[in-house]
């Protein structure tokens, strides 16, 4: 018995090995069908991420120039070098700083401002008309144009309009305390 158990074991060991020499046949003749594809697929996929990778390197870079251009002009505000690199580097962010600069001088330069999105677009509208002393629609200063109006028809002496466009700020509004104070302004 144990030369039959033997010869058996060495009968399975020798089934296993020719599998797994058949699967390594099976795998050559794989890769040399499809040598020239997976090889094209490797390289690609190298080249993806070598420009992903890239990609955002550069990407970053261009960021933290705009950023350490920011700084130096919240330091020095009239350095033309840092000032010209911000608006090379990051357009949106120029735009902002422009805007800030614009209201904080108070200047009336807001037409000056380039308006890179929908929200910087309408802030400038409003800021404009606000300066102008004519409050125009805005879509994220809606109820502080209505307290803008309501605040213009008082020094005017046309507290019955102030009330009425005042009763139109929603009582869950952050600015529903002043539009009450100058409702109750009003009162005569």
């Amino acid at each position: 018995m144990d030369l039959k158990s033997g010869l058996q074991e060495v009968k399975q060991e020798l089934s296993s090995d020719e599998k797994l020499l058949e699967q390594a046949f099976q795998l050559e003749k794989f890769f040399k069908k499809y040598k020239k594809l997976i090889i094209a697929t490797l390289i690609l996929l190298t080249v993806a991420i070598i420009g992903y990778k890239t990609n955002e390197y550069l990407k970053n870079r261009e960021l933290e120039r705009a950023n350490s251009a920011l700084l130096i002009l919240q330091k020095d505000p009239n350095n033309k070098e840092a000032l010209a690199t911000l608006k090379e580097s990051n357009k949106k962010l120029y735009a902002l700083y422009s805007y800030s600069t614009s209201l904080n001088n108070k200047a009336k330069s807001l037409q000056n401002v380039p308006k890179e999105t929908n929200f910087l677009k309408d802030v400038i509208n409003y800021h404009k008309s606000v300066l102008e002393k004519n409050p125009q629609e805005s879509i994220y200063y809606k109820n502080l144009v209505m307290i803008e109006k309501a605040y213009l028809l008082i020094q005017k002496g046309k507290k019955k309009e102030a009330r009425d466009i005042l009763g139109r700020v929603p009582k869950n509004s952050q600015l529903a305390p002043v539009a009450r104070l100058l409702k109750h302004y009003t009162i005569q």
